[in-house]
C-alpha cells in the first residue's frame, strides 16, 4: 500500500512540472530568452520535392532558406516560415484552382465590443487578399457587429449562437457549432475553413501560402521547449490524455479544407462531450482536444508561430514578420459573468 501511495505521488509531481515551467516561464522574462536559445529539429529532406505534398505550388519551398528552423515534420509535412515561398506564386496557383476561403470567429458577450471591430478590419487587410472570403462570425448580439467596408468577393455571415455562464463552455462548445454551419452552409460555398479567436490582430500577409488540406499552427510559447514541457492534458480519464506528441498546437488559429475541418471539430466535440459525462474538463479545453486529434491525425501542413505571436516574449531573430498578434487579453473583465 505504502508503495501504491509512493507511486501516486511521484507521478503527480510527474505531472505539474509542465504546469509549473509554464508559470515559471510567464513570470521569468530571463527564462523566455533561454528558451530562444534552444535549437530547432532540422528538417532531413534535401528538397521540397521530398515533402508529402498539399499542393504542386509546395515543390517550390525552400526548406533551406531558413537553416536555424524547423522546416518540415517527421511526417513530411511542410511548417511555413518567412523567405520559403513565393507569395505570387502561391496566390496564382490558388486563384487558378478556385480555392476560397470561410473564416469562422467567436465574439460573445464583452469580447465583440473589445475586439470585434479591429479583427474584422484588419482581416481586411491582410488576410487571404484576392481570394473570395465569408466571414462567419458567431454572436449573442449580432445587432452590434459593426459594419465593415469589405473588398469585392469578400462578405459577412453573422449567426446568432447561446452565450454560456462561463467562457470554458463557450470556448468547447463552438467546436459543435462549426461543425454544424460546415455541413449546412460552408461546404457548399468554400474550399477551406480558418477558425480563428477573435483576441488577435492582423498586421502582416497571412496569405495563400497557408492553405492546405489539415492546417495546424505551432503555439508561440511552446515551439523552442523540449515535449516533455508540453501542456497537454495527462489526465488518463480525459479524452483528451496524451503522454506525449509531436508539437504543442495554438486552437487560436486552424484550418485546412471543409471535409477536416469538420472531421477535427466533431471528434473534439465528440470527446468534450465524453469528458462531460464522465466530469471530466480538459486542461486547456478544446485546445487540449486538438491536440490529442492533430497527433492522432497528423496535419499536412503546420503554420510557424508568425502567424500567431505574442510580443511578451520578448525578441526572437527567428520571427522575421508577425503575421498575426495577440491582442491584450483582459480576462478579468471580459470573462467575468
Amino acid at each position: 500500500m505504502g508503495h501504491v501511495q509512493k507511486t501516486k505521488g511521484v507521478l503527480k509531481c510527474v505531472l505539474c512540472i509542465p504546469i509549473t515551467f509554464s508559470v515559471l516561464y510567464i513570470i521569468s522574462p530571463s527564462l523566455r530568452i533561454l528558451v530562444g536559445l534552444l535549437p530547432m529539429d532540422k528538417c532531413p529532406l534535401e528538397s521540397a520535392k521530398m515533402l508529402v505534398l498539399d499542393n504542386s505550388v509546395d515543390t517550390s519551398l525552400n526548406l533551406w532558406s531558413r537553416s536555424k528552423v524547423q522546416t518540415c515534420t517527421s511526417w513530411k509535412a511542410p511548417i511555413i516560415w518567412e523567405g520559403m515561398f513565393d507569395p505570387d506564386l502561391y496566390d496564382q496557383v490558388h486563384k487558378t484552382e478556385g480555392s476560397s476561403v470561410a473564416l469562422t470567429v467567436f465574439a460573445v458577450g464583452r469580447y465583440l465590443d473589445a475586439y470585434l471591430g479591429t479583427f474584422l478590419n484588419s482581416s481586411e487587410r491582410h488576410f487571404m487578399l484576392g481570394l473570395p472570403v465569408t466571414y462567419y462570425i458567431f454572436t449573442d448580439v449580432p445587432e452590434k457587429v459593426p459594419d465593415i467596408t469589405l473588398a469585392p468577393q469578400r462578405s459577412i455571415k453573422v449567426i446568432k449562437v447561446e452565450r454560456k455562464s462561463r467562457w470554458q463552455d463557450i470556448s468547447m462548445m463552438r467546436m459543435k457549432i462549426i461543425s454544424d454551419v460546415i455541413e449546412s452552409d460552408i461546404r457548399h460555398r468554400c474550399t477551406h475553413v480558418f477558425c480563428f479567436d477573435v483576441d488577435q490582430v492582423f498586421t502582416g500577409r497571412f496569405g495563400s501560402e497557408a492553405l492546405g488540406e489539415s492546417v495546424a499552427l505551432l503555439h508561440a510559447h511552446y515551439y523552442r521547449v523540449p515535449r516533455s514541457w508540453f501542456t497537454y492534458d495527462r489526465n488518463p480519464k480525459s479524452k483528451a490524455y496524451m503522454q506525449t506528441g509531436d508539437f504543442y498546437y495554438h486552437a487560436a488559429i486552424f484550418g485546412g479544407s471543409w471535409k477536416s475541418v469538420q472531421a477535427l471539430a466533431e471528434a473534439c466535440y465528440q470527446g468534450i462531450m465524453e469528458d462531460k459525462q464522465n466530469n471530466v474538463e480538459a486542461l486547456w479545453h478544446d485546445e487540449s482536444h486538438l491536440n490529442k486529434y492533430m497527433w492522432l491525425h497528423k496535419p499536412s501542413r503546420v503554420l510557424s508561430p508568425e502567424y500567431c505571436w505574442d510580443t511578451s516574449i520578448g525578441y526572437r531573430s527567428d520571427i522575421k514578420v508577425a503575421r498575426v498578434l495577440w491582442a491584450p487579453k483582459y480576462y478579468d473583465a471580459l470573462r467575468t459573468p
